[in-house]
Formats: structure tokens, C-alpha cells, sequence
């Protein structure tokens, strides 16, 4: 039963990241209506916010795999001037959307649905933001989806992605091999400004960083 278990959540996973949009939909909104992910609906004081807040100033940030909306609510309000959350799950927009009704945020905070690795923005903003969200994009996806979503940055704009990468049950102590990759990807091809591993549950990374400024002929 086991093996069976773990097969499916091994399917559904793999859907989740590499499959057609409406069966993307379907699995994201079945788990949100099902409440699956409501441990995760309180993150008041997470380690992102402080980069968050600092770069935004006061600009717009645009919120890639927003899902049920803890961001554009327990960020400072002061720290931004607007904010755009995307997500593929209506379930997870409907919980957005109404926790921004009830923090009085509604003016502020908009949501759009739809499937990121597909989306195209229609303006451009201080600060995008990958929470978590980094981890259903294909490894393989993963410069060309920032290098696509590069071109919505306002100048000095910068992306803040937070994942965990640190597998403290690893008995060589090593981090795990995906996101791991991801990040190096993102050392490698862009310019760094901000990197951090804090020492909280799950030990999150946290790293803020730019394209890397091309030379003039």
C-alpha cells in the first residue's frame, strides 16, 4: 500500500510541474478545496519579508504562485505600493482574495489567474517574487523562465526566491540535489545581491538577486 501511496503522490507531482495547465488546475484546486495546505495559511514573520519589504520600497511587487494569499497580507502594508498575485488555483485565489477583503488590503491587492510557466505580465515592478514556487518549474525551465520574466523588471528591479534546500536528514549533511541546482543556476547566471540560509524549520534559503547587466557596444 505503501509503494501505491507513494506512486500516486509521485504522479501527481510530476503533473503538478510538467503537465498541461488544466490538469495543473485540477490538482491545485482539488488540494486548496480540501484544505490540504492550511498548516501553511499562517507564516506571520517569515524570513522573506524583511527582503521582500527592503527592496520593494514602496514600489510594486508582482507574486509568482501567490496561492492563498500570505504574502499580500502579512508583508508590512506600508512596504508596498501594489501588489499582483498569480496562481494557477481559483480555490487558492478565493482564500486570497477574501483575507485581503478582511486586512482592508482589497485596494492594494490584486490577484490574476493563471499557469506561470505560460503567464505574461502586462506591466513591469520593483520586486518578483518565486515563495516556494521555484520547486514546480523544470529544472531544465528555471533560467529560461527568469530570463522570461527578466523583461518585466523594472530598472534595478530584482527577483527574491525563497526555497529549502538544506536536508538536515542527509547523513553527508549535503543539500537536496533540485533545489540545490536551482540555486546554483541562479549564482551562476545572475548577479547576486542577497543570500541567506536561516536557522528556522526547514532551514530556508532566501535569495535576492538581478539580471546580470549587459555591456554596451
Amino acid at each position: 500500500m505503501y509503494i501505491v501511496d507513494r506512486s500516486v503522490r509521485l504522479v501527481e507531482s510530476f503533473l503538478k510541474a510538467y503537465g498541461p495547465s488544466s490538469i495543473k488546475r485540477f490538482f491545485w484546486d482539488k488540494e486548496y478545496s480540501e484544505e490540504k495546505w492550511s498548516f501553511a495559511y499562517n507564516t506571520a514573520g517569515d524570513c522573506v519579508y524583511a527582503h521582500l519589504e527592503r527592496h520593494s520600497a514602496n514600489g510594486s511587487i508582482l507574486d509568482i504562485g501567490s496561492g492563498s494569499g500570505n504574502t499580500a497580507t502579512e508583508m508590512a502594508e506600508t512596504s508596498y505600493r501594489s501588489y499582483l498575485g498569480v496562481d494557477i488555483s481559483e480555490a487558492a485565489l478565493a482564500k486570497a482574495r477574501r483575507r485581503s477583503q478582511e486586512c482592508g488590503r482589497q485596494d492594494k491587492n490584486r490577484f490574476e489567474c493563471g499557469d506561470f510557466l505560460t503567464y505574461v505580465p502586462t506591466g513591469q515592478y520593483d520586486v518578483i517574487l518565486f515563495r516556494e514556487s521555484m520547486y514546480h518549474v523544470p529544472l531544465g525551465k528555471v533560467k529560461e523562465t527568469l530570463d522570461r520574466y527578466s523583461v518585466y523588471l523594472k530598472e534595478g528591479g530584482v527577483f527574491v526566491v525563497r526555497l529549502f534546500a538544506s536536508s538536515g536528514d542527509r547523513p553527508d549533511g549535503k543539500d537536496k540535489p533540485r533545489p540545490a541546482a536551482m540555486l546554483s543556476i541562479m549564482e551562476t547566471e545572475f548577479d547576486v545581491l542577497e543570500k541567506a540560509r536561516y536557522e528556522v524549520p526547514g532551514k530556508p534559503t532566501v535569495m535576492v538577486f538581478r539580471p546580470k547587466a549587459r555591456l554596451k557596444n
